[in-house]
Parts: structure tokens; sequence; C-alpha cells
């Protein structure tokens, strides 16, 4: 399927840390939040905050996906074998997990080149949350500053689940 004949992120498919296609179709009637990680950056503490807005929200239909890229500053290095021993054993992630992508140039991955071309352009850097409604619309996008904590996000994250 071309990127301009999507009409929004339920129509990609992505592969978990296993390597399991998993089609975001799955993701129909939940909110997800879309996060391009990365093991070795500035921002990876924030797999703590992640991991507990995922714990606060995931019963009232929360879910976010975790998309490893290691495309700022080679902070991805590892395998998703790695990746997922890291993600388990230091932050306790319980949240989905997919399998490494590029999310900017030329090898991007379709799904990253949807939600750019949708919304605010090119990731600038790790931790970049895209907010997904229940249609699979996004409906806000999140620099790598702002923490899963943050009101901001927390309060969007909160207006979704009540649609």
């Amino acid at each position: 399927m071309s990127i301009s004949a999507a009409s929004n992120v339920h129509e990609f498919t992505l592969n978990n840390i296993d390597g399991k296609p998993v089609p975001l179709a799955e993701y129909k009637g939940k909110v997800v939040l879309i996060v391009n990680v990365a093991s070795k950056c500035g921002f990876t503490p924030q797999y703590t905050g992640l991991e507990a807005l995922y714990e606060k929200y995931k019963d009232q239909g929360f879910v976010i996906v975790g998309v490893p890229a290691n495309n700022f500053g080679s902070q991805e290095p590892g395998t998703n074998e790695e990746i997922k021993t890291f993600c388990s054993r230091k932050y306790n992630v319980s949240f989905p997990m997919m399998s490494k992508v590029s999310v900017k140039g030329d090898d991007i991955t379709p799904l990253y080149k949807y939600l750019t071309t949708a919304k605010g352009g090119d990731v600038k850097w790790n931790f970049t949350k895209f907010l997904i409604g229940k249609d699979g619309q996004i409906a806000e996008r999140f620099e790598s500053a702002v923490k899963p904590d943050a009101p901001e996000l927390t309060s969007a994250v909160e207006a979704a689940l009540k649609q």
C-alpha cells in the first residue's frame, strides 16, 4: 500500500520485538502512544515514565508501542534480543515493543513516513511521541523533551480516552 493511500495508522503492520507481524488494526478502539525509543540516549530514563503511564491507563484502553530506532547518534545499536533484554531488566517494560526500524531517511519505515508526513515533519530525536486516537488518526505529537508524566501529555491521553 502506498503511504498516500493510507488514511490512518491501523493500515500499517510492524513486526514485534520477536519478529512476529503485528497489524496496528489490532489497536482499533484503543488510544495508542507510538514512541521511537533507544537504549543509550539521554532520554532513555523516560522508559520509567512510559511504563508508569501505560500501567495507569492500560485498563482504560490505552497502549504504548515502543519502536526502537538507531537513527540518532547510533543510540540503539543492539539487536532486537538485546533491546528486549535491556528494556525488561532495566525498566521492567511491559508495553508492546516492536522490532528495530528506521524512523527517518531513505530507509524510513512506512508507518513513520505516514506519521511524519501527516504531523510535524521528520522525527528530530529519540522518544518523539505520536498520540493516536481510537479511530487511528494522529491526535497529537510530542517532541523528545516532553516527559511521559508531563501535564500536556497526560491530559491529551485522558481526552483521547474519553472520545
